[in-house]
């Protein structure tokens, strides 16, 4: 798309600046519950699934050395059913810790100054204030807990503040009770849009989201009208191919709900497509990330800032590449707050974009952290 052509109008506003939402934060309780899943147990495999292969760090606690977490899953087995027995646990100052042979591992996956992993909407608020951000989507997982409700209820005491999404078991999208929590979530509990996490590995990986028999699902999806946020992952194998392939689905779902907007959360793998420190593309990958009803989240801290340090001019760059690529208005701004802070301040997965990614106009700099977002949802700025 020409640069010319990149920013769409998306309304006035009073204040000098445009409202900076952010696309991707989340709510959610204390990880020693349920946190809406029937048990504790189904929820804590959840989040070891998650952290088989985690860009966060894991420490030997003896010595505090550093381990790739490889004991939590059998090789070979990417469902449920290769976790490993290791006494997989929620511990304090946002790490989540197993036992191997009788040793003791820590995974720091929140931020060391989280306490009690929890992340009530008082909390993100006053993270919200001090960042500068004006509103967020809050979206959800297996991983953070079954989140209608409890995304319902920050959406409803803090309207002006946060859009939640709704998640269901998409690999079984097809069952009858997952189709009735989709009209609850939209129709009761009043969520704006549908987060797709592309995790099968609790019923294998024998279908895709574009599956003849999810039809139902996301014929339900487009007579509601909710923007669709899909975190495409590069399962059943973790590899380019994979990820490709999971595209080319997710391609096809795209083309035939045209009328649906999706949102591809985490954009592009920089470890598949950006070696050299610019983004190179497969034709067919390169055609399915300009389809008219995609948006791509810029959100580099998350998965490299164990890796670069801020301002990471890396991640700079290839924002700079993606606009020439697809242009401002098909990019939107997300942090994965409170995550993002094992590895920089909410100010600062802000600040890389808005103070330092200097080649983006001031039009350009309202679309990607704000405007378009508020386009997709209806938000007034």
């Amino acid at each position: 798309m020409p640069r010319s052509l990149a920013v769409k109008p998306f309304g006035s506003c009073e204040r000098a600046f445009a409202m900076i939402i952010d696309c991707h934060a989340h709510v959610f309780e204390n990880w020693h519950g349920p946190c809406g899943h029937p048990s504790v147990d189904i929820h804590l495999k959840y989040i070891q699934k998650n952290l088989t292969r985690p860009a966060a760090k894991t420490f030997r606690l003896r010595d505090g050395n550093e381990v790739k977490p490889t004991m939590l899953f059998r090789p070979g087995d990417n469902t449920w059913a290769g976790l490993a027995d290791v006494d997989f646990r929620v511990g304090p100052y946002g790490r989540l810790e197993f036992t191997h042979e009788g040793e003791e591992y820590a995974i720091q996956y929140m931020p060391v100054g989280m306490q009690r992993i929890e992340s009530p909407p008082a909390f993100m608020i006053a993270q919200m204030t001090y960042a500068g951000v004006d509103h967020c989507i809050l979206q959800a997982g297996g991983s953070y807990g079954a989140m209608n409700d409890y995304n319902a209820f920050a959406q409803n005491q803090h309207p002006e503040r946060f859009t939640g999404l709704l998640h269901i078991d998409e690999a079984i999208a097809d069952r009858g009770e997952v189709l009735a929590e989709l009209d609850r979530a939209h129709r009761l509990l009043r969520l704006k849009g549908l987060y797709y996490s592309h995790d099968f590995s609790r019923h294998g990986y024998e279908r895709n989201l574009d599956h003849p028999a999810f039809a139902p699902f996301w014929d339900n999806i487009a007579a509601f009208g909710l923007p669709v946020f899909v975190e495409l992952s590069a399962t059943p194998h973790y590899g380019r191919a994979s990820y490709i392939g999971n595209l080319m689905a997710f391609d096809r779902l795209m083309q035939r709900y045209r009328m649906l907007r999706f949102v591809l959360v985490m954009g592009p793998p920089v470890v598949h497509f950006a070696h050299a420190g610019r983004w190179d593309f497969p034709p067919e990958v390169l055609a399915a990330y300009r389809r008219e009803n995609l948006l791509i989240e810029i959100m580099f801290p998350i998965t490299w800032g164990g890796v670069w340090d801020y301002p990471y001019p890396e991640a700079q760059e290839l924002i700079r590449h993606m606009c020439e690529l697809f242009g401002a208005a098909k990019l939107v701004w997300g942090s994965d707050m409170p995550n993002v802070e094992r590895f920089c301040t909410y100010r600062q997965s802000l600040d890389y974009v808005r103070r330092y990614c200097t080649f983006l106009s001031s039009a350009e700099k309202e679309a990607v952290l704000g405007g378009n977002v508020a386009q997709l949802f209806g938000l007034n700025c």
